[in-house]
This record gives structure tokens, sequence and C-alpha cells, in this order.
């Protein structure tokens, strides 16, 4: 049964299935905030505004999750290829999310490659490359395009 306090999370459900399952036995928790360190690192390589480069710590990390749920709710995730290096301890996956920016009703459609280091079963670190000219178009876009 899922954490009931990550129900206000359910717009990135389909993100959030995606990299647990990618990462199967190599973590531990059921749900993407249970398999990340306290301290982890997630960077992203890419400006979009409202969204910070470089976000410290799971508390934080979950506050920028919040924005985005608040702003994009995804329908689907997909496309998964999954590359272990390290004997596991380092996890390059590619994937794409499907789904809808709430302010307009326009489609949001990306592709990403997410690097993401392991340690004590946990994620440690994560960076993250993306189409950005997909995720400009979706959010500057005017409704009914």
């Amino acid at each position: 049964m899922s954490n009931p306090i990550y129900a206000a999370y359910a717009p990135a459900a389909p993100y959030f299935d995606l990299v647990r399952g990618a990462l199967g036995d190599l973590v531990e928790g059921e749900h993407f905030f249970d398999i990340i360190t306290d301290d982890t690192i997630y960077e992203v390589l890419y400006d979009v505004p409202g969204w910070p480069r470089i976000i410290k710590g799971r508390d934080d990390l979950m506050a920028a999750f919040r924005g985005y749920v608040d702003g994009i709710a995804l329908q689907s995730a997909d496309k998964l290829i999954v590359h272990r290096t390290d004997d596991g301890h380092v996890v390059v996956i590619e994937y794409e999310v499907h789904g809808t920016i709430l302010a307009t009703g326009v489609k949001y459609n990306n592709r990403f490659c997410s690097i993401i280091k392991i340690e004590n079963r946990k994620i440690a670190h994560w960076r993250d490359y993306m189409d950005s000219l997909a995720a400009w178009n979706a959010l500057t876009a005017q409704a009914g395009r």
C-alpha cells in the first residue's frame, strides 16, 4: 500500500513508477521518495523557469516536485532503456514522459536521460538531461494548440 503522504504527488506517478521499476532490486523502498537518501543531490543540466539546477536533500526535492505536479500531470512514462554499470552502483536510464500542462491544456511529451548513483541501496545522486526544446515549446504554448 502506498504511503498517503505521497498522494499529492499522484500527477507524477508514471515517472515515479518508471524509475522505481527501472532500479528494481538495486534499491530499497516502495515509492521514489523512499529510495533516495536524505542528503541526495538531484542535478539537472538544463534551465527550466522555476526549477533549480541543483537540489540538495530529500525535503527540497519533495518541495520541487510539489511545484512540478502543480503544473504538469503525467499520463504515462515509457520507452525505458536501462544501462547498469559499475556493478549496479551507477544506472543510466533513458525514457519518455507524456502529460499535460495544467494551466493551458497543452500536451507535454519529453525525452530524458538520467544518470543515477546508488549508495547503500538508495539514490545518492541524480543527473538529468532532457529535450529542453520540447519542454520550452510545451510550457510556452497557448491553450488550444
